[in-house]
């Protein structure tokens, strides 16, 4: 069995461009399409998909998150170090770690030794490979080599296209195309008994740099914040650890009375009990979660101008929040 994770690919930007992409979009139907765990950012998803747990469970739930003994912000996908040890941090075991199955991993020679490997994809033989197609040569190979393989190939080119110049441009067009030809060429040597799966850990929303919502011209949105977390589309504020209880119910509040209409803005414990993280979160992720959780509805973008990079605030695809564009992924089935 053959695993394709192809990042960011939404389901309704697949059927959108469906022309572009014939194999992938012959595939699509309402059957074929499934709804990706929140928040729909790749390091939550794919570690919930490599460890069958949701985040409340795993401990990886957000983009960018708080660890309380550094008393700082970690970015999940390449702030591993220190205090968060990607095989402690990351609580729960792999698939590949189950002993059930024989696993392998592709993916970029630069992802090999990442923490964000160690955390989602230990236990498996990691294979690098650069280009697209020759990453499907090395998963076709490694299906192979032993019955009962399970191949995870990684191909994150459509969600680099779309950071940088959102779904809708020729540049993820291009991507969309590439990754479809070089599926269409492997699968008539996929091989007898085996099949082929292709999904996604989350779509993506355009949203130009006119839709940035700047949080701290509001000082009254961000007094009390000690650390901003999370990503664009789904912050994690977390208080200053001696603010009274009675102001940060008025901080919950005001937020709410600014950003109501246009997110999802809910405290910590309401965003838990409503299953935002899971069925349950363990007492020892909690604290990772954003005290006030401000999840985007429509095409807009939250942004602290103190802190945010220029790089960061040009990037037009956007994800994290619950969105259909952003939860709604293909599965798509490809027998022998």
């Amino acid at each position: 069995m053959i695993v394709v994770v192809v990042d960011g690919l939404g389901a309704s930007a697949l059927k959108s461009r469906r022309g572009h992409a014939r194999t992938l979009a012959g595939a699509l139907t309402s059957s074929s399409v499934i709804t990706t765990g929140v928040p729909t950012t790749t390091a939550a998803a794919l570690t919930t998909l490599m460890t069958g747990e949701d985040p409340g469970q795993h401990g990886v739930v957000g983009y960018a998150v708080l660890d309380e003994a550094g008393d700082r912000v970690v970015n999940q996908l390449n702030g591993w170090g220190g205090s968060v040890d990607p095989l402690v941090w990351q609580r729960r075991p792999t698939i590949f770690e189950s002993g059930t199955v024989r696993g392998v991993a592709v993916g970029a020679k630069k992802y090999r030794s990442s923490g964000f490997t160690a955390a989602t994809l230990r236990g498996g033989d990691y294979r690098p490979a650069d280009e697209i197609g020759e990453r499907f040569d090395v998963a076709l190979e490694a299906a192979r080599e032993a019955p009962g393989t399970l191949v995870y190939l990684y191909i994150p080119e459509a969600d680099q296209a779309a950071h940088a110049e959102g779904w809708q441009s020729d540049r993820w067009t291009a991507a969309l195309e590439e990754i479809d030809g070089a599926l269409t060429a492997a699968l008539p040597r996929l091989g007898k008994g085996n099949a082929l799966l292709v999904t996604a850990d989350h779509g993506i929303v355009d949203v130009p740099g006119s839709r940035h919502v700047l949080i701290d011209e509001r000082r009254e949105l961000v007094d009390g914040v000690r650390h901003v977390g999370g990503e664009p589309r789904m912050l994690h504020l977390y208080f200053e650890p001696d603010l009274p209880d009675v102001e940060r119910a008025a901080l919950l509040d005001r937020w709410r009375a600014a950003e109501g209409e246009r997110a999802w803005v809910r405290g910590r414990d309401e965003a838990i009990a409503e299953g935002w993280f899971g069925a349950a979160v363990d007492a020892e992720v909690a604290p990772r979660i954003g005290d006030i959780l401000v999840a985007a509805r429509g095409s807009v973008a939250y942004y602290d101008s103190r802190t945010a990079t220029v790089g960061a605030r040009a990037m037009i695809g956007q994800h994290g929040s619950w969105t259909p564009e952003e939860t709604r992924v293909p599965l798509l089935r490809f027998p022998a």
